[in-house]
């Protein structure tokens, strides 16, 4: 591994990289060549492996520690680093998750260049929005369509189809970005009241400090989501403080607008059916992160941004008279 020069490390791209780590009370540092953690038992120490160059993030939760020779080659592999609270999300729910990105090379400019080219203007901004809108509703269509595990659970497309319409109309009619905030507000409220009655949770409501499991759950899922969100622009080049959606204000916006591309369609439904099944934390992650794997997420996630921020391009491939 000594030998390998960064780029060595980074064959496997970025959307197709099957792991996502979160470590606890650990110790994450460079043996031999490799990145491990280090667990420690009451009669020995036990080693296992980070396979880098397989991974796109890393979250390092309570009581964890890392080396400065274990980031070098977390840098090296393009793995994005991030520490936060206990399960994967913060200790206060005021504060974000911080992300160390590798800066030891240049990052790709063409989508940087094309995002800008319509972020400053209000209209073009607002249509970009929208388009993640409509492909976060596609893109939740197709899981559950295909899911078998989610349909024996009961969650139905279907059953949807009049609050599915009427996202589709207001969104197409929306005329600022507070709209689509109303208008994808009504949705996830009538998302989380089909799970809930798919689930035996009736009276269920969304609160980010409460104790209950499904609403644990859908925090920390969530977090792992803007995990593969941070990744996927960090990889793209695109600041997070573009945002399209949440506003101007909050400095990672943009990770949350990507995010939101693939929450509903996986996080919200097995936050529900593991909370019913009183999984544990583990149990739940492990789900979560098998799902981004099955249904393609950062697949999805990356093709959708890249699509977006060279949008100009493509219109003006379409509208250039042939010679």
């Amino acid at each position: 591994m000594d030998d390998l020069s960064p780029s060595d490390l980074k064959t496997i791209l970025h959307s197709k990289r099957a792991n996502m780590y979160y470590l606890e009370h650990c110790r994450v540092m460079q043996k031999d060549g490799r990145v491990l953690y280090l667990a420690e038992a009451k009669r020995e120490n036990l080693y296992f492996n980070i396979p880098i160059a397989n991974t796109t993030v890393l979250l390092l939760g309570t009581g964890t520690s890392i080396t400065q020779a274990a980031m070098r080659m977390l840098s090296q592999a393009g793995v994005l680093v991030g520490f936060c609270g206990g399960g994967g999300t913060p200790l206060h729910m005021a504060t974000e998750v911080e992300w160390f990105t590798p800066q030891s090379e240049y990052r790709p400019t063409e989508y940087l260049q094309g995002w800008l080219s319509f972020w400053f203007d209000d209209q073009k901004r607002l249509d970009a929005a929208r388009t993640f809108q409509l492909a976060r509703l596609s893109y939740l269509k197709q899981v559950w369509q295909a899911s078998r595990e989610l349909k024996l659970e009961g969650f139905d497309v279907a059953e949807l189809a009049g609050a599915l319409d009427t996202f589709v109309a207001r969104t197409d009619k929306a005329s600022k970005p507070a709209d689509l905030l109303l208008t994808e507000a009504q949705l996830t409220k009538a998302l989380y009241k089909h799970a809930a009655n798919r689930t035996q949770k009736n009276g269920f409501k969304r609160q980010h400090e409460a104790d209950d499991l499904a609403n644990r759950f859908l925090n920390h899922g969530n977090y792992l989501a803007y995990g593969l969100a941070a990744s996927c622009l960090w990889v793209l080049g695109i600041p997070h403080g573009f945002a399209v959606m949440h506003g101007k204000t909050r400095r990672g916006a943009l990770v949350f607008d990507a995010a939101d591309l693939i929450k509903d369609a996986i996080v919200l439904p097995w936050a529900f059916i593991c909370a019913k099944e009183n999984a544990t934390e583990q149990e739940f992650r492990q789900q979560v992160l098998q799902a981004f794997i099955e249904h393609k997420a950062m697949d999805f996630m990356f093709n959708t941004i890249k699509a977006i921020a060279l949008q100009d391009d493509a219109d003006d491939e379409m509208t250039e008279p042939q010679r």
